[in-house]
């Protein structure tokens, strides 16, 4: 028993450690819990406001990560199935292990209990090995295939630009990669690769969906009942998805001789027919028949919206504008389509769910292409969602090339046909996960009764993940009674994320973490806060309300918890407002939510459907920081007296005339610079000899822009501009007016801002004089 206690206090010493730095135990886990230090009942949990939630980002790669190529031992109960991790209590005597989830004892099996001791531990007991990965041995699965399907309706200029980003992600996608390859207008032709003489494409019409089997059948290897077996099928379906290798030079020459679709235009006052939704069925028909739950992803490539056929957002005259929030919030004639589209391409999803691939889209047009109705499909299954004006701007360009980055040793930085697992501790459960992924409705002791997201499951599956994808997870205390707890108990949890590698290997990531509980006063609760998780993990709740609630209900309630939280948690005397006083835990935590609720994220006024959409997608998947950055913009300023770069606040009152700022929001990195540095550009300063250090400040934010730039996907916006410029609302409709709108009357300078909203100092009197009322 002396072994099992060593290794159980070592994993309550770790527990702790990770509670003081929420970032350490990031970097080697991968996960940041709103709330480090627990509440024991379920009471308790209501009464700490902001749910008790973890951001765990599966593929990170974190610090010091552990690869071993043997089966896991998995625990025996009946319904469990939890990896043995370091938190396991371990009788070295018996030579078994007793799971921290179910509490069942589980002998190990023979080449463990044969080498065992207190000092020669298998890595995945090792304290530093909370999370290690197994590659499954004996398991091979196909290479990855990449399956385009590009928008021919658009203009020329257009389609030359997605045909040579296309010709450039092919040079780069690994040789062992199969690639196919179908193009839409009014019909949607889906190309053979294998005949290099003659270029051969089947036509579909484009007013009707269709199901695997009519795809298979069409294309020539779905006949029913053939004697000759399933090998002539997949055969006849190699014509369709080929090696990179093999079809790079068919590929090419076909990209280099498409035109625009030849569908002859109805006039001037028409748009150019499209069957977007008659194509997304095709490809995924073609998926589900010739490689159901392998590394697969389609990626459409669209330029305008869906007007034929299943799917369609808008009619063909261009008399008819495409539906606004305004449209959809009063039903107007114009949004007659979105509800049966949202059905089509929730059916559409599921199809793509069951068969375990993603579906990305990129969308590049000035005006709306139905993003809104197609959001379902990307969302549901992990697929990238990219959002540009134009397909020559480098968010297309550089983020298009960037899915098929390879890292140093040659593979995808891609997990494909991803499962991922949650295991609880029998005193509390799992509400849900929010994120890119579905639902695979697997029932366990670890499902809670509320559903938050995507509930009522322990497991659920993401077609496809990179090394940001982050899950946000939602938790509830089952534990009723108060004090039935012993004092310092730990509660344990586990993620198990099994993915196929781009290796071709199938792979098991095991995180295991475990916190403390608090006593029944609660009384050092709020020293586990983590403010900036707290604000995501409230950022996502709140998003995924905006689903099924009005935007400006959400927003209510986003008031409400912020003003319980603080009430509960502040130090004041009733109805004193100057007695308040917020601890550090909590000092900036309302700041986020004041920028939360100014976001395009959660306010709906001057964007389109298709933009809030776009936010939308993008905040449920990225990772802690990135999220923070969209809710609160990061903004530097670069200044003569200041040498390196100084982070200022977000606030009207640093737009000086003398800096230059570089203020990055996620979806745009802005450089802004003041009237007089402006005047002296404008003068051509920079170009003289004598005013060399003028030249380094100018070049200072550009090369921490391009940094930017160069990190980031999806690629963002690069917008350069000046006080008073056009493009200077980028920056003045993200920073805090503190010397704008109201009483301000007077002030006509370049920076002030002229607006509606309150600024934070007076969001900040309203929340304090209604925390302390009695």
């Amino acid at each position: 028993q002396q072994g099992s206690a060593i290794v159980s206090s070592r994993a309550r010493v770790r527990a702790q450690a990770a509670a003081m730095d929420v970032r350490a135990g990031e970097a080697v886990n991968g996960v940041r819990m709103s709330w480090n230090i627990w509440p024991s009942t379920r009471l308790d949990a209501t009464r700490i406001i902001v749910p008790l939630g973890c951001l765990y980002t599966p593929l990170k790669a974190t610090e010091g990560l552990q690869l071993v190529e043997y089966e896991p031992v998995i625990c025996k109960a009946r319904d469990c199935g939890a990896v043995l991790n370091p938190c396991c209590f371990v009788d070295f005597h018996s030579k078994s292990w007793t799971c921290p989830f179910c509490l069942q004892r589980n002998p190990f099996p023979a080449h463990y209990a044969e080498h065992i001791t207190e000092v020669h531990l298998p890595a995945e007991l090792l304290p530093m090995c909370s999370t290690i990965e197994y590659i499954i041995p004996q398991t091979m699965v196909n290479p990855p295939v990449f399956l385009i399907v590009l928008d021919t309706a658009i203009i020329e200029e257009e389609l030359d630009q997605a045909k040579d980003s296309l010709q450039q992600s092919l040079a780069m996608m690994p040789q062992n990669a199969l690639v196919g390859f179908i193009t839409y207008g009014a019909m949607v032709y889906v190309h053979e690769l294998a005949s290099t003489m003659l270029p051969k494409a089947y036509a579909f019409r484009g007013q009707k969906e269709y199901n695997a089997q009519q795809v298979a059948y069409q294309l020539g290897f779905g006949q029913k009942n053939d004697p000759r077996g399933a090998g002539v099928a997949s055969q006849a379906a190699r014509r369709f998805l080929m090696p990179v290798a093999e079809c790079e030079f068919t590929l090419n020459s076909l990209l280099d001789d498409l035109t625009r679709d030849a569908w002859p235009l109805g006039g001037h006052d028409r748009r150019p027919m499209r069957c977007t939704g008659a194509a997304l069925s095709v490809a995924l028909g073609l998926i589900e028949a010739t490689c159901p739950q392998s590394s697969a992803r389609v990626t459409l490539i669209c330029g305008g919206p869906c007007n034929v056929g299943p799917g369609m957002v808008v009619g063909e005259e261009l008399a008819e504008t495409i539906r606004s929030h305004l449209d959809l919030q009063r039903e107007n004639t114009n949004a007659k389509y979105t509800k049966k589209a949202l059905k089509f391409y929730t059916s559409l999803a599921s199809r793509a769910v069951a068969c375990g691939f993603a579906v990305d889209i990129f969308a590049c047009s000035l005006d709306q292409v139905g993003l809104y109705e197609m959001k379902v499909v990307a969302d549901k299954t992990g697929g990238f969602m990219v959002m540009s004006d134009s397909f020559s701007m480098s968010v297309f360009k550089d983020s298009f090339r960037k899915v098929y980055d390879c890292d140093e040793t040659g593979y995808l930085q891609l997990g494909f046909n991803a499962k991922v697992e949650v295991f609880t501790s029998r005193e509390f459960k799992c509400c849900g996960a929010v994120g890119g992924l579905s639902s695979l409705g697997k029932k366990s002791p670890a499902v809670a009764e509320t559903e938050i997201g995507e509930g009522g499951t322990c497991q659920w599956v993401a077609g496809s993940m990179d090394k940001n994808t982050t899950i946000g997870f939602y938790f509830d205390i089952h534990n009723q009674q108060a004090g039935s707890m012993p004092s310092n108990k730990q509660s344990y949890l586990q993620f198990q994320t099994c993915y196929l590698h781009p290796s071709g290997r199938k792979r098991l990531r095991v995180t295991t973490v475990s916190h403390r509980y608090t006593d029944a006063n609660m009384s050092d609760i709020v020293t586990g806060f983590d403010q900036e998780a707290a604000a995501v993990i409230m950022a996502r709740y709140a998003v995924a309300k905006c689903d099924n609630e009005d935007p400006h209900d959400v927003l209510r309630w986003v008031d409400r918890m912020l003003i319980r939280l603080v009430a509960k948690f502040a130090d004041y005397r009733k109805d004193d407002p100057s007695s308040f006083n917020l601890m550090p835990e909590l000092s900036i935590f309302p700041q986020f939510m004041y920028h939360l609720r100014r976001s395009n994220f959660l306010q709906t006024f001057g964007t389109s459907p298709d933009e809030t959409a776009y936010y939308r997608t993008i905040i449920l998947r990225e990772n802690t920081m990135n999220s923070l950055v969209m809710i609160q913009p990061a903004l530097l300023q670069y200044s003569f007296e200041e040498g390196p770069p100084q982070p200022v606040l977000l606030d009207t009152c640093s737009l000086k005339p003398d800096v230059i700022l570089l203020m990055d929001d996620f979806f745009h990195v802005v450089i802004w610079r003041g009237e007089k540095i402006q005047a002296w550009y404008d003068k051509g300063y920079q170009e003289m000899d004598e005013y060399a250090n003028f030249k380094t400040l100018l070049q200072a934010p550009a090369a921490d822009a391009k940094q930017i730039l160069g990190d980031r996907f999806p690629v963002p916006k690069f917008v350069q501009t000046n006080a008073g410029g056009s493009q200077a609302r980028f920056v003045t409709s993200k920073v805090n007016p503190s010397n704008g709108g109201m009483g301000n009357a007077g002030q006509t300078d370049a920076t002030q801002v002229i607006t509606d909203d309150v600024s934070l100092k007076v969001f900040m009197e309203h929340l304090i004089r209604l925390a302390v009322q009695s």
